[in-house]
């Protein structure tokens, strides 16, 4: 007798498992990186180019400071020939570093005052 052929079943199909834990943990871990990347680095931009910014004017009001104090000194010298020879040529010196340290304190004291208003 001769059996009749059983059809041999194909293995069945199953989904592959998705570990639910591992996937939140990923994505959790995602948003942690994201979110520390957002707050560090986009501040740290912002702070970057006010540094920036800060230490451009710094140096152009030094210089300019130097350029007007070096032709203040200039003029003295020309105009009172005897401050600029002999003896006396300090004075011119005096001047000069009197009037950098006025202007300095001005521009210091128009900082200060507009960070308190700022406040």
């Amino acid at each position: 007798m001769n059996k009749p052929a059983v059809p041999k079943a194909h293995p069945a199909v199953v989904p592959p498992v998705v570990d639910s834990q591992n996937g939140e943990l990923s994505e959790a871990v995602d948003l942690v990186k994201a979110y520390i990347v957002q707050e560090t680095v986009g501040p740290l931009l912002g702070i970057g180019r006010k540094i920036l910014y800060g230490l451009a004017g710094a140096l152009m009001m030094g210089l300019g400071l130097f350029f007007l104090s070096l032709g203040l000194l200039r003029l003295v010298q020309d105009r009172a020939p005897r401050l600029a020879t002999g003896s006396l040529s300090w004075i011119a010196y005096a001047i000069v570093v009197v009037f950098s340290a006025l202007v300095s304190a001005f521009a210091l004291w128009r900082v200060s005052k507009i960070e308190k208003e700022l406040k």
